[in-house]
C-alpha cells in the first residue's frame, strides 16, 4: 500500500495472517515481519477462537485450578467448595461457575493490585491506575498512560506464571510494544519467561 508508512500485522475473523507492505517494502521483508510477531498473532488467534465458544459450565465433580492447583469441586447442599474459594449457591443451580467465578474475581481484586504495585516499586516503574476484569481472551494490557488491567483469572495460575505476567504488562511501561528491546527488559526480571509463555500456550487457554 502506497499509503502505508510501515509494516503491519492483522489476524483475520477466518485466522488468516495479512501483512501490510508498505511503499518500497518486499514480500521477503513481510515474511521476516510475520515470523518476529508469530507469538503475537498465535495469541490473537486464540483470543478469536476462545471468543467463539460458550464456557464450559462447572458443576459438582468438576475439577477447576486454584493457585494452579487442580481441585475438585465439592458441594454440600448449598455450600459449594473448590480448594480455598467458598461460596453458597441455591440448590437448585447445577452450574456453579457464575458463582465460583465471582468468588475467583473478589480475590483477584484484593490480591493482585497489590501485587503488582510491590513488583512496580522493586522495578522503579509507576503505576497510575490497576483494574480487574473478565476478559475473555488476553491476561492483561498496558495503556501508554499507566493504566494496567488484569484478568481475574490469573489468581487460578501457578503463582511464578501469576508474577511473570505481571511482570510483562508492566515492562510495556517501558517498552509498549513487543519488540526485542521488550523481551530483553522481560528476559532481565523473569529469567524463566519462556516457560511462563509454554505454560500459558499449552495450559492457560483452558481457564477460558
Amino acid at each position: 500500500m502506497r499509503r502505508a508508512r510501515r509494516y503491519i500485522l492483522r489476524v483475520r475473523p477466518d485466522g488468516a495472517l495479512r501483512v501490510t507492505i508498505p511503499r518500497g517494502g518486499s514480500r521477503a521483508e513481510a515474511l521476516r515481519f510475520a515470523q518476529r510477531h508469530l507469538s503475537w498473532a498465535e495469541r490473537e488467534r486464540a483470543r478469536l477462537l476462545a471468543s467463539r465458544r460458550p464456557p464450559a459450565p462447572w458443576t459438582a465433580g468438576s475439577t477447576i485450578l486454584v493457585d494452579g492447583e487442580s481441585v475438585p469441586i465439592v458441594r454440600d447442599g448449598e455450600l459449594v467448595r473448590a480448594g480455598t474459594i467458598a461460596v453458597r449457591v441455591p440448590v437448585e443451580h447445577s452450574n456453579l461457575r457464575h458463582a465460583i467465578e465471582c468468588a475467583l474475581r473478589e480475590r483477584a481484586e484484593r490480591t493482585l493490585p497489590p501485587q503488582l504495585l510491590a513488583l512496580a516499586a522493586a522495578h522503579g516503574l509507576s503505576v497510575t491506575r490497576v483494574t480487574i476484569r473478565n476478559q475473555r481472551s488476553r491476561w492483561g494490557s498496558c495503556s501508554r498512560n499507566g493504566c494496567i488491567a488484569l484478568n481475574f483469572r490469573l489468581v487460578q495460575m501457578p503463582p511464578p506464571i501469576r508474577e511473570y505476567i505481571l511482570l510483562h504488562e508492566l515492562m510495556h511501561l517501558r517498552h509498549p510494544d513487543h519488540s526485542r528491546r521488550f523481551w530483553s527488559a522481560v528476559q532481565s526480571v523473569c529469567r524463566a519467561f519462556r516457560d511462563a509463555e509454554r505454560w500459558l500456550k499449552n495450559t492457560g487457554r483452558d481457564l477460558f
